[in-house]
């Protein structure tokens, strides 16, 4: 069996040779994404036998992935690994995602910081915020942000990301749910007490996963994504409307604050209600077009 590693980097030459030797003991090849790094971190991955995919500049772990996808589907493995640079991972688990991964058949293996009794030592702001993410993006899983992940090689090109930023790791398991692929979480420990144990602002990266799922349901549900709020509003402008009808006939006065509420609530419900069905008809002539 031929095991891949792909890391993606940015800015880690403290961590990257220890992330590449400890994982060079358990996989065939490994390949490094560095994502305009402006230290050392191609230097020092290059020197130590991996592969380096150079971005010109910063562009975001999402198109990393992507690059790094792409690549190993070139190549001739069975198992794809991806962990971090920064030493969070602990490479030395390596060899538990290979055997859950064979021994259950499974499509992806995913780890979990919060299925292991050490998970009281996460960050509380951490484990405030991935429980959120999770219900954002499927219930189903525990850790829907550990970059820590097995993939059967054959599936990478159904999962292939097109955020470029922190929400490809949401992506990736929307996409497997879509794909129907048997994904397993298993418990891991992950250390923080690393050099840049963070990338983005929690706030930051909470924001660019909930609006990678607000694009992917647009795309995917956008009749009832754009359909709702639009009939909210436009139930909003008919009580307005009705409000400000039943004032006048009082007292015989233009209410203009309900006026303004009631067209500004049908503007927006009109806007909401073409766009949702725009996406519509845009998303089907596409499919249409694929399955040609």
């Amino acid at each position: 069996m031929k095991v891949i590693a792909l890391i993606p980097a940015y800015n880690e030459e403290n961590t990257i040779a220890k992330v590449i030797l400890k994982a060079k003991k358990y996989v065939d090849k490994i390949i490094v994404c560095d994502d305009g790094s402006q230290d050392m971190t191609y230097e020092i991955a290059k020197s130590l036998g991996a592969e380096v995919i150079k971005n010109e500049r910063n562009y975001g772990k999402g198109y990393c992935l992507a690059e790094l996808f792409k690549r190993a589907l070139k190549e001739d493995a069975d198992v794809v690994i991806t962990l971090d640079a920064d030493m969070q991972h602990d490479p030395d688990l390596i060899p538990f995602f290979i055997n859950t991964l064979t021994e259950n058949d499974a499509d992806v293996v995913i780890g979990s910081r919060f299925l292991n009794s050490k998970s009281k030592e996460v960050p509380g702001y951490r484990v405030i915020g991935n429980k959120i993410l999770n219900i954002i993006t499927n219930k189903k899983y525990t850790d829907s942000q550990c970059g820590f992940r097995a993939y059967k090689k054959e599936v990478l090109k159904l999962l292939i990301p097109s955020e470029m930023g922190y929400g490809a790791d949401s992506e990736i398991l929307l996409k497997a749910l879509d794909n129907n692929l048997k994904v397993i979480e298993i418990p891991i420990s992950v250390k923080y007490d690393v050099p840049k144990p963070s990338k983005t602002n929690p706030i930051l990266h909470g924001l660019d996963v909930l609006l990678t799922v607000l694009k992917r349901h647009a795309i995917r549900h956008p009749l009832i994504l754009f359909g709702i709020p639009s009939f909210i509003f436009l139930l909003i402008s008919i009580i307005a409307g009705i409000l400000a009808m039943d004032y006048f006939n009082t007292t015989r006065q233009l209410p203009t604050n309900l006026l303004i509420i009631s067209g500004m609530s049908l503007i927006i419900s009109i806007i909401l209600a073409t766009t949702g069905l725009l996406i519509f008809i845009l998303v089907s002539l596409i499919r249409e077009e694929i399955s040609k």
